[in-house]
């Protein structure tokens, strides 16, 4: 493709989101986006008030709290910090192409990322949402978000999502090297290895969301590519909200049922979280380790995330690549 046609073309990524500081004040109005998306709850008549009337008038201190312990001095948000080295390190990639990121929640904005884009002449663009296993909670709110900022715009760019990529091979090498990788720094070997990831209500696997059958794919493929043998890991998810049943088993239950078995060592991979935040840094990190270390166990090593690890940033090169065939 000549270089005046690929100045035509750019690249999204869009990533969840984080608040723009560990506190109460930054908090309040992250999670009202955030839970107020219809897409994340499904929202009955009464979440409504609970959400106005209590949500966001308790939980936004209790937040502030959980990020005050990861946030870096110098870098800051760990999902912003390591969303911004991933677009860097796709943009050397990319050369001429430009790469941007944008936030469903919070800032920068997709919206933000969308309209510069577009005022650069982009006229084709191509869009990796980062979860690699779909939800609605999460790739169709994505999607969502991009459709709804487009709405603002007089000129339209041609559009390429990359889809779900939870069993593509790019990716399960990736994830299968940086656990490996892991592992290999380890001065001691897990007695355990349990998977985790995030959760989502059970009734919205049973209304029709793939997210369940995702997970199992992506654990098939990757402890195939490990050779761990079946007694030895354990599938779960976290990050479990609100009163509703959640798919099982819980994350928490695995790592006390562990312990109590006499599992004194545990290795915990996150192959659902693209970069390190809150849930795995300090959900698993903190709050699961705790539990972990009470019903008897000693040590919980947390795996990083992809992150910018060398062969996850290939792997998103080869998932846009693979997407804009006949574009790039």
């Amino acid at each position: 493709m000549a270089l005046h046609d690929r100045t035509r073309l750019g690249v999204l990524l869009i990533q969840l989101g984080t608040p723009d500081a560990p506190t109460g004040e930054a908090l309040r109005p992250y999670l009202k986006q955030f839970l107020g998306d219809p897409r994340v709850i499904e929202n009955p008549p009464w979440f409504w008030p609970l959400l106005f009337r209590y949500i966001l008038w308790k939980r936004p201190a209790q937040s502030a709290a959980k990020y005050a312990r990861i946030w870096n001095p110098v870098t800051g948000s760990p999902l912003l910090h390591w969303t911004k080295r991933q677009t860097e390190l796709l943009q050397a990639k990319f050369g001429n192409v430009p790469v941007r990121f944008g936030m469903q929640v919070g800032n920068p904005p997709v919206a933000h990322a969308v309209d510069e884009l577009i005022r650069a002449g982009v006229e084709r663009l191509i869009v990796l949402p980062m979860y690699p296993q779909y939800s609605a909670t999460t790739c169709a709110s994505a999607t969502d978000v991009l459709f709804k900022c487009l709405l603002d715009q007089r000129r339209v760019p041609a559009l390429r999502i990359v889809p779900p990529y939870f069993e593509h091979p790019a990716y399960l090498d990736a994830m299968t090297q940086v656990i490996k990788d892991e592992l290999a720094k380890l001065a001691w070997q897990p007695d355990h290895f349990v998977v985790s990831f995030h959760g989502i209500p059970k009734s919205y696997a049973k209304a029709g969301d793939p997210y369940a059958t995702h997970v199992i794919r992506t654990t098939r493929e990757l402890i195939r590519r490990l050779g761990w043998p079946r007694v030895s890991w354990t599938q779960s998810f976290q990050s479990v909200f609100g009163r509703q049943v959640w798919l099982k088993p819980y994350t928490d239950d695995v790592l006390q049922k562990l312990a109590r078995q006499g599992k004194r060592k545990v290795f915990v991979a996150l192959p659902g979280f693209t970069v390190d935040c809150l849930e795995t840094l300090d959900e698993i990190g903190n709050e699961s380790r705790e539990i972990y270390q009470h019903a008897g166990g000693e040590l919980l090593h947390v795996c990083p995330c992809l992150n910018d690890h060398p062969a996850w940033i290939e792997a998103m090169r080869v998932l846009i690549q693979e997407e804009g065939r006949g574009w790039l």
